[in-house]
């Protein structure tokens, strides 16, 4: 507890914190020195809407762009949806994804394909491909293409572990990305709220509380169900599989929540740091899954260390 509660004095302490660094790219390149962010801030933003993709069902995925007024550039963060992998879409975190925005941040939030059409690794695919997508496409919207951050709720943080640990698995990369063939699908950060970082834990829990619909999005993404464990971001530690480490976490959980157990977070933390990696893990008292959907002090904090962390990325 004691570790907890200094990490999230150290993320709010970054709010005004002024460090004197270069931020750098996922190519370990200098990024734009021009970058200014405040969480502080108080950004007018325009949301539109735009076709991001059509999945193999032929379904029109769309991107949410939630875009600060003002010349830029901003930091930029694509936004990884919730919902058991077989709910939900690009709106689910809309809140947040304001929140964050309004700070001078462009935010994007796509659809993702659901278990119900087409199951794993689908969504994978639709966010690595997303990733790639936004480094092409931000500046368009006055954003920095040059350092991307993620944030992703319970299945989108489930899909932002994967991404950061397996930036260039051939799988997740097998969507060609027109005028970006030369892009990768790293990720210089992330940010995940109650993700599902070890699926077979957490299937174990609904089986335990006889809870039907959890089991049955299980079984729907999962297919063969074998693949529930290599797409387990827990047991891809634990099998100590050559993967990328470079990419920070930032994982905030819920103390009640009974779906994702905090006790399976704490381990997936202490495993990837254990690895080499760096994940700060924080609980909050009193909150079940998906807390932040409904206004509280718990998720103004939420969206406070969201924040903080994304400053943290681009120190003054």
């Amino acid at each position: 507890m004691k570790f907890i509660t200094t990490t999230l004095l150290s993320l709010l302490a970054l709010i005004s914190l002024q460090i004197s660094s270069v931020a750098m790219t996922a190519d370990n390149k200098p990024s734009t020195p021009s970058i200014k962010y405040n969480p502080n801030a108080k950004f007018k933003i325009n949301i539109s809407e735009v076709e991001f993709r059509k999945n193999a069902n032929g379904r029109q995925l769309m991107a949410r762009i939630y875009q600060p007024e003002g010349p830029g550039p901003f930091p930029t963060m694509l936004d990884l949806h919730g919902g058991a992998w077989n709910n939900k879409d690009r709106l689910a975190e809309q809140p947040m994804n304001k929140a964050i925005a309004e700070s001078g941040v462009l935010v994007v939030a796509i659809d993702l394909t659901s278990a119900m059409d087409i199951p794993y690794p689908a969504n994978v695919q639709d966010a690595n491909y997303g990733v790639r997508w936004l480094k092409l496409n931000a500046a368009k919207w006055n954003g920095d293409p040059t350092k991307i951050g993620i944030y992703g709720s319970s299945s989108g943080g489930h899909i932002a572990e994967l991404l950061a640990m397996r930036p260039n698995d051939a799988r997740y990369n097998a969507f060609p990305l027109d005028g970006g063939r030369n892009i990768n699908a790293k990720v210089d950060y992330i940010a995940v709220r109650s993700p599902i970082s070890n699926p077979f834990a957490r299937y174990q829990n609904a089986v335990a509380h006889k809870r039907d619909k959890m089991m049955a999005n299980n079984t729907n993404y999962f297919k063969p169900w074998e693949s529930i464990h290599e797409a387990s971001p827990q047991e891809i530690l634990d099998r100590k599989e050559s993967i990328s480490l470079t990419t920070p976490i930032l994982l905030m959980q819920g103390a009640l929540d009974d779906n994702v157990l905090p006790i399976t977070q704490e381990q997936f933390c202490k495993s990837y740091n254990a690895a080499g990696g760096k994940c700060q893990y924080l609980l909050f008292e009193g909150s079940e899954h998906e807390w932040v959907a409904e206004e509280s002090a718990q998720t103004d904090k939420a969206r406070q260390i969201v924040k903080a962390y994304i400053a943290s990325q681009f120190p003054k």
